[in-house]
């Protein structure tokens, strides 16, 4: 496991137009940025596939823009949102994309699809706003394959106790805004306590929020 230190953001005049996507509806961060033919995953979106291979399952829609992120290495997506809306509109992206995708209704408790079906697992801002995190990590160790992966973007309480009590003050407000997300939460711990070891581990600041974005493999 590594451990670094980074700001993975990419720099304000590269913050893309509207129209890039967005990580969730309820985080609406870009998951792409520059113009027209040259833009390209942010630097969160690109560690967050890298090497990415086999059967993915996606937890979140977002606006379905991520769907174009994915590498070619990639047999199958399958991307998971209980919204409708949010499904149509990824529906739509994924008639573009050349990756096989599949769209289905479900949520962090109840995941449809088979157990040790999946290879990979991706939870992008998903984990710091599910209501039960360890029983939608159980659900995420059930459609794993032995060995597989779980790759995830989240908030994490900041290890500094000043930034900490600041991102307990900001809660409720911060809360009701972004779809039930607490930033104070530890993520990292109920992984573990899943079954799950790290592999890869970032901590960077972004909005001047603590977050980690990492890889994790199930026992």
């Amino acid at each position: 496991m590594t451990v670094r230190p980074t700001l993975l953001s990419a720099p304000a005049d590269m913050r893309p137009a509207c129209g890039w996507g967005m990580e969730q509806f309820h985080h609406p961060r870009p998951v792409r940025f520059g113009r027209a033919e040259g833009s390209r995953p942010t630097p969160e979106r690109r560690h967050l596939m890298d090497g990415l291979t086999g059967r993915v399952l996606e937890i979140g829609a977002g606006d379905g823009v991520k769907l174009t992120c994915y590498p070619p290495g990639t047999e199958e997506i399958i991307l998971v949102d209980s919204d409708p809306f949010l499904r149509a509109t990824a529906k739509d992206v994924a008639a573009g994309v050349p990756i096989p995708v599949r769209v289905i209704d479900g949520t962090t408790a109840r995941l449809p699809v088979p157990d040790a079906s999946c290879d990979t697992v991706v939870c992008s801002l998903v984990l710091c706003c599910a209501p039960q995190a360890q029983a939608a990590l159980a659900e995420v160790r059930r459609v794993l394959r032995p060995g597989g992966r779980l790759r995830f973007y989240e908030h994490q309480r900041s290890c500094n106790p000043a930034i900490t009590l600041a991102e307990r003050l900001i809660t409720p407000a911060w809360s009701r805004m972004c779809g039930g997300c607490h930033p104070a939460h530890d993520v990292l711990a109920p992984i573990r306590a899943a079954g799950f070891v790290m592999e890869r581990l970032d901590h960077f600041s972004l909005y001047l929020v603590s977050h980690v974005l990492g890889i994790a493999r199930s026992r």
